[in-house]
């Protein structure tokens, strides 16, 4: 089955030529059947590709899939038209009396600031308190899972020598851990971040448990409560030149920016970089909303 989107929104292009079944809304009111309801609070600078890049993925799967899109009233989009924001995008006082299915909660490019000193911080606290009780499960994704972490049970980021930018290698570190069904022994994920958590720090709380994880990059993925919460520290969402577009963006700004590791070939910025994460993606998000969503959550969604 499909993902369900608003039917002018960006993504909706793209994805239907890459041969993803999308249907619109005008469609899906025709189907006698309950759609999985996935909220996405994008906190990412470039709305449309983060929500073409979450679609796409969501949309890969057997499952019928209604996509909420917001945003954090705290903050001013200066990334995204103000059109495409009042078009397609709800803030939290328009939702919170409704419940979910499912959440994910992107990352954003503010993890070398102290959290409280993050404009948004306070509401960000208020709707990752909420999701306890209006979410079935939720998924926190690069800084949304340090944020996470360090809300929840109080684990400090830490600050790396140099940036953690390129495609890294993983483990799974529990046998049979239903989130990685199908996953190859060693699986490729791209990482692009200033800042990590220590592995001590998580494994010191009873609560949660490192269920992937990387000799390079560290801690990929935990969880809480049995699939209740996952933290997931990579960007298996990122699009084919993601990581190009930061490394052109940080090249061309004069930053002092290495060139993402096991990305291009011979790492040569000149040539098309290789995606080797691409199918590790769409088994992780096919495997959430199945396993720990479609399977587990009531048909009545009020009993959320």
């Amino acid at each position: 089955m499909p993902i369900k989107i608003p039917n002018e929104l960006p993504a909706y292009k793209t994805l239907t030529k890459e041969n993803i079944f999308v249907m619109t809304e005008t469609r899906a009111i025709t189907q006698d059947i309950r759609p999985l309801r996935i909220l996405l609070l994008n906190l990412m600078p470039t709305k449309i590709d983060t929500e073409t890049q979450f679609s796409r993925l969501l949309g890969n799967t057997p499952l019928q899939v209604e996509l909420e899109l917001i945003h954090t009233e705290s903050h001013k989009s200066k990334n995204t038209s103000d059109e495409h924001m009042l078009a397609f995008y709800k803030v939290f006082d328009e939702i919170k009396d409704e419940k979910f299915d499912g959440m994910v909660i992107t990352g954003a490019p503010v993890e070398q600031m102290d959290y409280e000193n993050v404009e948004y911080w306070e509401e960000l606290c208020k709707i990752m308190e909420w999701s306890k009780t209006h979410v079935h499960s939720t998924l926190h994704i690069c800084w949304g899972a340090q944020a996470a972490l360090y809300y929840h049970y109080g684990i400090p980021k830490i600050g790396l020598s140099s940036k953690l930018f390129g495609v890294f290698p993983h483990k799974v570190e529990v046998e049979n851990h239903l989130l990685f069904r199908g996953c190859d022994d060693v699986f490729l994920v791209p990482h692009s971040r200033h800042t990590t958590v220590n592995r001590e720090d998580i494994d010191a709380c009873k609560e949660l448990t490192v269920i992937a994880s990387s000799k390079e990059a560290g801690v990929y993925a935990a969880e809480m409560g049995g699939g209740k919460q996952f933290f997931i520290m990579g960007h298996p969402e990122y699009d084919p030149f993601s990581l190009k577009n930061e490394y052109d963006r940080d090249v061309n700004l004069g930053l002092d920016i290495n060139i993402p590791m096991n990305y291009y070939p011979d790492d040569d910025p000149s040539q098309p970089p290789i995606v080797r994460w691409r199918s590790h993606a769409n088994l992780l998000y096919t495997n959430w909303l199945n396993y720990f969503v479609y399977q587990t959550t009531p048909y009545d969604i009020e009993t959320i």
